[in-house]
């Protein structure tokens, strides 16, 4: 059905030793420039020993223009993304948006007599100031006390905060590598802000509120860089908590320093940060937070996300990890199976794969944001399910928005700045220490068809500037060859 070029594959060997499968010895098609570009890419020593994987389709005939080591399994990195936000948009609708709510006893009056509940179904932007939101409500209708306590409702989520792969570096600390649960507040970070505040020492302090001891002190310095120390565990009072030993020095001439890091057990964060919102607007929380459920409760607040389409933003181009994480697992609460697991939004990432006849031997969907070593694609596979995407009119102008805009912005901003190039690459780029990744597609001028792509490269360890810089010569053809002279 497809054309494809041998040429190109056969130059391709040079690059790697693994076996390409007999399927990809198909008839040659008249060389494109990309296939041309590609046997040139392919015989340089600079790229020698790199495992690569690479599929472009024209949109509008299905052509192929160049295709070599097409269905090698290799890491895609971030480009698992990509699975991720197609199916959330295809199975979700762009118009989902996630709730969270506050449930109390029923009745007016300005005490609650019962505990107030947080309840959540894994929204992944929450924020503090949306806690401030649903307070306020509360306060506007009169309450002045809460005398059972917090109650978090997390049962939305199964008690696997951990994302598939990601327990591979369990000492990293970095907001990268936050946790996942159904009611996650601020991406599950808390940030460090140390400033001075007269004295000999700084003010240490931690947002959200009410979730962190700090023990230890900063010293102020009288010139140089900051130098702090931070180490994070449990609080010694309270084990839902967290505890920071802070030491180390800073300058006392500046306004001051911010540090972020992820927190290791997030079921109770957002209902220590709630406590605190409601002290501070003069509301008074009597009672343990804790963890668990009350179902005969009434809603008295509600917070409703932005839709999907917007949420996928930050996952396309940014890349962010968390919001990936988080958007998998609830297509697997809302679609498959509560609580809600990874593994099920997984399922059905595979499924739509299969259906849409993307789905290539080999291929592995284990987390949503492709962080580590964890998921398999091939280049056949992503090229296909972007070539679909596009031709869907419910979600081409979706997928299209999320992804970084060559030469503009998100992880592409520096990147093809050419006349052309310039906002006609759309794509999703990835980077791990022996992976790089770059998906996407070329926009066309009127009477053109435009090209989604796919060129996946691993075994590129300490080469992976290398390895973006091949992607980003056989793109630059694409973008020549869909041009032209235009």
């Amino acid at each position: 059905m497809f054309r494809r070029t041998v040429a190109a594959g056969i130059a391709l060997l040079a690059l790697t030793s693994q076996p390409r499968p007999a399927s990809s010895q198909a008839t040659p098609a008249k060389t494109s420039q990309a296939s041309s570009e590609l046997s040139r890419l392919a015989t340089s020593a600079e790229y020698k020993g790199f495992h690569v994987g690479v599929e472009a389709i024209e949109i509008d005939t299905g052509r192929v223009l160049v295709a070599a080591g097409e269905h090698q399994p290799l890491n895609p990195a971030s480009n698992a993304k990509l699975v991720t936000a197609i199916t959330a948009l295809s199975v979700l609708k762009p118009e989902h948006r996630f709730e969270t709510g506050l449930y109390g006893p029923s009745g007016k009056g300005s005490v609650l007599s019962g505990a107030l509940v947080l309840k959540g179904y894994g929204d992944p932007s929450l924020s503090t100031g949306d806690l401030y939101e649903m307070a306020l409500e509360l306060k506007r209708d009169g309450v002045k006390r809460i005398d059972g306590g917090i109650i978090v409702d997390q049962r939305f989520h199964d008690d696997q905060f951990t994302p598939p792969a990601f327990e591979q570096q369990p000492n990293e600390w970095m907001p990268f590598r936050a946790p996942v649960s159904a009611i996650a507040l601020n991406e599950n970070v808390i940030v460090a802000t140390i400033r001075p505040g007269g004295g000999e020492h700084a003010l240490v302090s931690f947002w959200p509120p009410g979730f962190v001891d700090v023990e230890g002190t900063v010293k102020l310095s009288d010139g140089g860089g900051a130098n702090v120390q931070m180490n994070l565990g449990p609080s010694a009072t309270d084990p839902s908590r967290m505890k920071a030993h802070v030491s180390g020095s800073i300058p006392g001439d500046v306004k001051g320093v911010t540090y972020y890091r992820r927190v290791e057990d997030p079921r109770l964060l957002a209902g220590y940060a709630l406590k605190a919102v409601l002290n501070d607007l003069g509301i008074e929380v009597k009672g343990e937070i804790r963890s668990g459920s009350a179902s005969s409760h009434t809603l008295l607040a509600r917070h409703r996300s932005a839709p999907l389409a917007a949420l996928l933003l930050p996952v396309g181009k940014q890349s962010d990890n968390f919001y990936a994480e988080m958007i998998l697992k609830a297509l697997g609460g809302e679609k498959k199976s509560k609580p809600a697991q990874t593994d099920g939004g997984a399922e059905i990432a595979v499924k739509l794969l299969t259906q849409i006849g993307a789905f290539d031997n080999g291929v592995v969907v284990k987390n949503g944001s492709g962080l580590f070593d964890a998921n398999r694609a091939t280049a056949h596979e992503l090229a296909t399910l972007l070539r679909w995407a596009y031709r869907e009119p419910s979600i081409q102008g979706e997928v299209l928005t999320h992804l970084s805009i060559g030469g503009v912005d998100g992880t592409l901003h520096g990147r093809f700045r050419s006349e052309h190039a310039r906002r006609a690459v759309r794509g999703k780029t990835g980077t791990l220490d022996d992976a790089v990744a770059l998906s996407g597609y070329v926009l066309a001028p009127p009477g053109r068809s435009p090209v989604a792509f796919s060129i996946l490269i691993n075994n590129c360890k300490g080469k992976v500037a290398q390895a973006r810089g091949f992607a980003d010569k056989l793109v630059a053809k694409l973008v020549h060859e869909v041009w032209g002279s235009s």
